[in-house]
């Protein structure tokens, strides 16, 4: 590199280095400092209650309690809710699951402080609205003056109306400004869908049985006939013709 280019290049250099010391030291002029104050905050909870009728890939529509089909596209792959104590996925979720969704916004009331000093001696004064001020690095600065400002001088308070050149003085401005800060929690969870009710049972076919038939008890046999009547007949008149011949005997 040529002696002509290191020139260059100092005073590039220099001249960074001096853009610098400007932007420190107006930085260091005017004082920021910036507080937050948090109020207690406030919850509100929504609830919305639906029917899974139609899911595909990340689409979801859902039948809200009121009638109402809404129709959730491009559901992230993030998204979970828990149905009978599990975490789903959009692709897990069947029709017929009931969903609620339970929306908890959280809203905090904040105030946030700033408070900007400045120190500097008075150039020029244009009551009521502006002053322009000397710097301690010389730089000559504009300031808008707010209505009310008030300006220390030698110790005390004085406002616009009072400010004269020359004077050295030192202001503060403190801005307050109410802010709200609200945060969103949603959480989804379900039911599946009860299961069908078994088919009903058929009714018990009855099996007709047939009794055994009764052993029927056997008669006793009729004695055979072993003899005829004519016999006894004949031992009988010969026994008349024995007790008659006894009889003559007897007599005789």
């Amino acid at each position: 590199m040529n002696s002509q280019g290191k020139t260059s290049l100092c005073h590039l250099c220099l001249v960074i280095a001096a853009c610098l010391a400007v932007t420190i030291s107006l930085a260091a002029q005017v004082n920021t400092t910036t507080t937050e104050a948090r109020g207690m905050p406030s919850h509100e909870a929504t609830i919305e209650r639906g029917e899974v009728v139609y899911v595909s890939g990340n689409d979801l529509v859902v039948k809200m309690s009121d009638g109402e089909l809404r129709h959730f596209s491009n559901v992230p792959e993030t998204a979970k809710a828990t149905v009978d104590g599990k975490e789903l996925s959009i692709h897990e979720l069947k029709p017929g699951m009931q969903l609620t969704r339970t929306t908890i916004v959280s809203t905090t009331p904040k105030t946030i402080t700033t408070v900007q000093t400045v120190t500097g001696k008075v150039w020029n004064v244009m009551p009521p609205n502006s002053v322009i001020l000397t710097l301690e690095n010389g730089e000559n600065q504009k300031f808008k003056v707010p209505p009310g400002q008030k300006f220390t001088v030698d110790g005390q308070e004085v406002d616009i109306w009072g400010v004269k050149k020359g004077m050295v003085l030192s202001a503060t401005k403190i801005n307050e400004e109410p802010v709200t800060e609200a945060q969103q929690q949603a959480r989804v969870s379900g039911t599946a869908p009860a299961p069908p009710p078994p088919p009903p049972a058929e009714a018990p076919i009855l099996i007709a049985q047939a009794e055994p038939a009764p052993v029927p008890v056997a008669e006793p046999e009729a004695l055979p006939k072993t003899s005829s009547p004519v016999p006894l007949f004949g031992l009988l008149g010969l026994l008349l013709t024995g007790s008659s011949l006894g009889l003559r005997l007897f007599r005789s």
